[in-house]
């Protein structure tokens, strides 16, 4: 069995072997994973190889970065923001970003950035990793973007200009980066090792990902048409480098490389958000109800923010989804589905989201990234939790 450390509630044992299954399966990483119900912690579990290069093992402070499940934090900042009166999410984004005018973009809504509307998914041009780190030139290159659809008539993935676009307005109405302002607000109140942007200090903890690229042979070999005219579609759009779904995902050129300090330095709130899965469980636990006294949002504040926005086949992506005000909503074949539950998953297999309906808070992270086949960890020890709050009556 796999060395594993951390600790379990009473009644969630099983956990434990669950996440042991989970390690076994893969000798080349590491994981952790974190559960809060009811504002308490229940499950705090780590394990694995946090650095390979090194023979580093995961300890309890190893912290990971999590792809897209940044999203969630970034929306976070910003309804904390529309709570306090100092953000309007129904106002133009203009009125607190005015060079985001040009183009005929000076009547979209700060809230179609964040239900992923505003038709910005790409750029005419594609960006260097110098310019992501930098900043500036991103959301000047934004600013002056013209929609690729009219904003407000359709849905697409932002992949990667959705944290530039989110976290300006942050920036530009709180007068501080959306770093500072997660670190300041909500990182720092609740404790917790969670960052967009990581202090230098705090470089040695971080594992290194790594990845296992997709089987090129398999899928040149995949008979297109005997799959689902749905599957046929997704593969279309990942094949054709000028589609909306390739240029989308492949904003950045060459590719970002999130082992890379400079880019773990910087901020780039949608995809290098790094934290513990200790961290992202009780970042949720504070949505939805209090943690050792702190709540982040009030219920109304979440509740209006995690009510469906929109839904349907999202025009980046190609498959079903459903949105609520910058956090993602599970679709019902979902492993983490909930009619309350929201959160966000993030590339290769992380997982921070909520339950408000059970009191469930979870968050996984894991640095070994298979492209094209996800980790399915999280979905298991996902399902152990909730067969132990099953058994407490829970």
């Amino acid at each position: 069995m796999p060395e594993i450390g951390g600790e379990t509630a009473p009644g969630f044992e099983a956990v434990r072997e669950a996440f042991a299954a989970v390690l076994a399966g893969d000798r080349q990483g590491g994981a952790a994973v974190s559960a809060y119900l009811h504002g308490r912690k229940v499950v705090d579990l780590w394990g694995g190889i946090a650095d390979p290069e090194h023979d580093r093992p995961w300890r309890r402070d190893t912290l990971q970065v999590v792809y897209s499940t940044t999203k969630g934090v970034t929306a976070a900042c910003a309804h904390l923001l529309a709570q306090r009166g100092e953000l309007d999410l129904d106002a133009p984004v203009a009125d607190y970003w005015p060079e985001f005018a040009a183009n005929g973009k000076d009547r979209i809504p700060v809230r179609w950035l964040l239900t992923h509307q505003a038709g910005l998914p790409v750029l005419d041009r594609p960006i260097t990793p110098a310019q992501a780190v930098a900043w500036e030139p991103v959301v000047t290159a934004l600013a002056a973007q013209r929609p690729v659809w009219e904003p407000g008539t359709d849905h697409g993935y932002h992949a990667h200009t959705y944290g530039w676009l989110v976290g300006e307005v942050v920036r530009r109405v709180s007068g501080r980066s959306i770093g500072a302002f997660l670190a300041e607000e909500i990182a720092e109140p609740l404790g917790l090792d969670l960052w967009i942007g990581l202090p230098e200090a705090e470089r040695h903890r971080v594992s290194r990902i790594i990845a296992t690229p997709p089987d090129m042979d398999a899928l040149a070999a995949t008979d297109l048409d005997a799959l689902p005219e749905a599957a046929r579609d997704v593969m279309a759009a990942y094949a054709d480098p000028t589609s909306l779904t390739v240029r989308a995902m492949m904003l950045v050129q060459p590719p970002l490389d999130h082992n890379d300090p400079a880019e773990q330095s910087a901020e780039m709130p949608s995809t290098n958000g790094i934290c513990t899965a200790r961290a992202l469980a009780r970042f949720y636990a504070a949505l939805i109800g209090e943690v050792d006294g702190h709540r982040i949002l009030t219920p109304a504040t979440l509740a209006a923010a995690t009510r469906e926005q929109v839904s349907g086949i999202d025009r980046i992506l190609r498959v079903p989804v459903r949105i609520g005000t910058g956090f993602g909503l599970p679709t019902p074949d979902a492993f983490w589905y909930g009619p309350a539950a929201f959160g966000f998953p993030g590339y290769g297999g992380s997982l921070g989201f909520a339950d408000p309906a059970t009191g469930l808070a979870f968050g996984y992270v894991l640095n070994h990234i298979r492209d094209g086949a996800p980790d399915q960890g999280a979905a298991v020890l996902l399902d152990a939790v909730r067969s132990a709050m099953k058994g407490l009556g829970g």
